[in-house]
């Protein structure tokens, strides 16, 4: 009898052509790179992802073509687990939103005069070419990692395994549904899609994810987790590309690796939870949140209960627990909706407890939201103290050189707001660039910027006010290398008279792009940052509180403003209203302004005191001690905001006497549920 050869099933052939086309793809993309010299890290990386491609392509065409013997398996390769197409996807698409987000730099005209004064970078003449340069490069591999991602968990026997319940539908397609978390994550902020967030989604947003790491082993589990935080932090922070030259990159990078540390952690403290599984993210995420905004790397940006900063009845917990206790809110409600629907898919009892504590949890706190809103008298109190501010927003960048057009400008939108007899006017961050200490001491017939400081001076005791801008400052030390000067971004009050009543000097600084701390540890950090024009400050050591004859005022700087725990001490210092000196100039995007402005609400609730802002174009705004936005200025437009700000009686909220007691008690409960777990698994 004569055996006729079966014929290659679409399957098989497919699985044969791809890797293959990896190799050619892999292939054509190399070759204009090797004309490129020098590289630029940008392009090492990218040879890497395509070498890393042709390794994939030829693993897998080789593992396709090997023969199988009667009755054994083919084992796979054991590196095929770092080439798999998942990992290969990921790399490619992290790689590419970072192309097309940094491609806004080519339209930036100091980046410009960067590259032409011989700077280490290589862009494209405008975004547009550059982002087209990015596709070219980056989609047709992420074309082909799709499809393998997707052709296997497509076909008739893996819709049957799934069907049949041999293969969990969520472990097959745990990739996508994390990706899918990140982006929801990203879009209940403001962002791209809605200038004020999409809030809904933050109740949904991890429902896929956590599918994930309830099903998935502990490793992948920390795979797919730091896959959702890594796209979720460059989506949400896509206007870092343009702060900086190498802001994107270093937020990038560390927040991958705190995800890493973070996932690690948790799925293996879930493995052992037992029937309290379901309360590990939402404190083990309150706790994430919290460390990562300590330290020189603290950035504490996109908190999930920072998307809720509309929800005013909600938002009142953070007088109790600060911005983390709605954190925890948030994510509760999704961890518990992703439990009780895997014990639908599992088939299993549908679990009560877990829905009864988040029903208590949101009663409770919706109730005291309610409370404190109704103690919120609903006229003005005969007693009440109210102060009048002029928030001027100049709408320039301070990083360019035409200073004395800025002043121009300050000067006139200051001026129009005179009428109205403000207590205090009040300009942004860096809103008058000559550092006023030290050009006031030099002659103005010498020098251009002494005599715009000296005309600042004399223009400043005219208006019959008191002004406070943001400025910079210095100080001459004596160190062992003899005399040192030291830099600081600062805030400057001047009284009427002209006399520099105070300086308060910026103490939380932007790692990286204003302080790096590590010049001797890590010198070659340093002459990266020096390459790529990062201007480095000193922090400030003390937390001045501003007096004046009416009311007394602390001024965090820029995203000061963020850190829920710095602006709590200056309360306890005894400042009774929070004015917030910004830049948000830079960014250009409303996405920015508003994240940034979201962020500073809860500063107000958090501590029973008023907040404004006043940004040099950005969100300039008022903010009573709810949390509502009262009055705003439009955004990225000259303009003054006049404001009448009421003054709260001297409350104390059990946040501003605590402090951040919610976190470390969210440690407690994970300890507890892990030794919950255990114990009752050895009974």
């Amino acid at each position: 009898m004569i055996e006729t050869a079966r014929p290659a099933s679409l399957r098989s052939l497919v699985l044969r052509i791809v890797p293959f086309s990896l190799l050619v793809v892999a292939a054509a993309e190399a070759a204009p790179l090797a004309r490129i010299a020098p590289f630029s890290s940008s392009d090492w990386l990218y040879a890497a992802l395509l070498m890393l491609h042709a390794a994939a392509g030829a693993a897998f065409l080789i593992r396709s073509t090997r023969g199988r013997r009667a009755g054994q398996a083919r084992r796979p390769f054991l590196f095929l687990v770092f080439l798999s197409p998942e990992i290969l996807f990921t790399l490619s698409l992290v790689l590419f939103l970072f192309a097309y987000i940094f491609a806004t730099n080519a339209n930036m005209d100091y980046v410009q005069r960067f590259i032409a004064s011989g700077g280490k970078l290589r862009l494209a003449p405008d975004s547009a070419r550059e982002r087209l340069a990015a596709c070219l490069r980056f989609l047709p591999l992420l074309a082909l990692d799709a499809f393998m991602v997707a052709f296997p968990r497509l076909g008739m026997r893996a819709l049957a395994r799934a069907a049949l319940g041999s293969r969990s539908p969520i472990r097959a397609w745990a990739l996508p549904l994390s990706l899918v978390s990140g982006l929801l994550f990203s879009l209940s902020f403001p962002s791209f899609l809605s200038t004020n967030g999409i809030p809904a989604l933050a109740y949904v947003c991890l429902i896929p994810l956590l599918l994930v790491l309830f099903e998935a082993p502990p490793g992948w589990g920390t795979f797919y987790g730091v896959v959702a935080g890594a796209v979720q932090t460059m989506i949400t922070n896509y206007w870092l590309g343009t702060f900086n030259l190498l802001t994107l990159q270093f937020v990038t990078v560390v927040t991958t690796l705190q995800y890493v540390a973070f996932m690690a952690v948790c799925t293996r403290i879930l493995r052992r939870s037992g029937g309290l599984g379901f309360l590990v993210f939402p404190a083990g995420w309150v706790l994430f949140d919290w460390l990562r905004s300590l330290g020189f790397l603290g950035y504490p940006w996109a908190m999930l209960g920072a998307s809720q900063y509309r929800f005013i009845p909600l938002i009142q917990v953070s007088s109790i627990t600060g911005v983390w206790g709605v954190t925890f809110i948030v994510i509760l409600f999704d961890s518990v909706v992703a439990w009780c629907l895997l014990a639908l898919i599992r088939r299993q009892p549908m679990p009560k407890g877990p829905a009864v504590l988040l029903g208590v949890v949101l009663v409770a706190s919706l109730g005291w939201g309610a409370l404190r809103i109704g103690r919120e008298p609903a006229g003005e109190p005969a007693s009440a103290r109210t102060i009048r501010l002029a928030l001027v927003q100049q709408n320039a960048d301070p990083r360019k050189d035409d200073y004395g057009e800025v002043s121009r400008t300050l000067k006139r939108l200051t001026e129009s707001a005179l009428p109205g007899r403000p207590d205090l006017v009040v300009w942004s961050e860096t809103a008058f660039v000559p550092n006023i200490r030290r050009w006031s001491a030099e002659d103005p017939a010498e020098y251009p910027l002494a005599r715009l400081v000296r005309e600042f001076l004399g223009w400043q005791k005219t208006i019959g006010t008191w002004l406070i801008t943001g400025n910079d400052d210095y100080e001459i030390v004596q160190s062992a290398a003899g005399e040192e000067r030291r830099d600081y971004n600062g805030a400057v009050l001047f009284s009427p008279s002209g006399e520099r009543i105070d300086t308060y000097r910026k103490i939380h600084l932007v790692p990286f792009t204003e302080y790096f701390p590590y010049k001797k540890q890590l010198p070659a950090i340093y002459r990266l940052l020096q390459s790529f024009d990062a201007y480095l400050w000193e922090p400030g050591r003390q937390r001045v509180v501003f007096r004046h004859p009416l009311f007394s005022f602390c001024t965090p700087i820029c995203f000061e403003d963020a850190f829920p725990d710095d602006v709590r001490l200056f309360v306890r210092a005894g400042a009774e209203v929070i004015v917030n000196l910004s830049n948000d100039y830079w960014s250009q995007t409303e996405a920015e302004a508003m994240q940034h402005a979201a962020n500073a609400v809860f500063r107000a609730v958090e501590n029973a005191r008023p907040l404004v802002r006043a940004s040099a174009s950005g969100l300039t705004c008022t903010v009573d001690t709810l949390g509502r936005i009262t009055a705003r200025s439009p955004i990225y437009q000259e303009s003054v905001l006049t404001a009448d700000v009421r003054l709260e009686l001297d409350r104390t909220t059990p946040y501003t006497r605590w402090g951040d007691w919610f976190p470390p008690a969210m440690a407690a409960l994970l300890l507890a549920a892990l030794a919950a777990g255990i114990l009752g698994r050895r009974a």
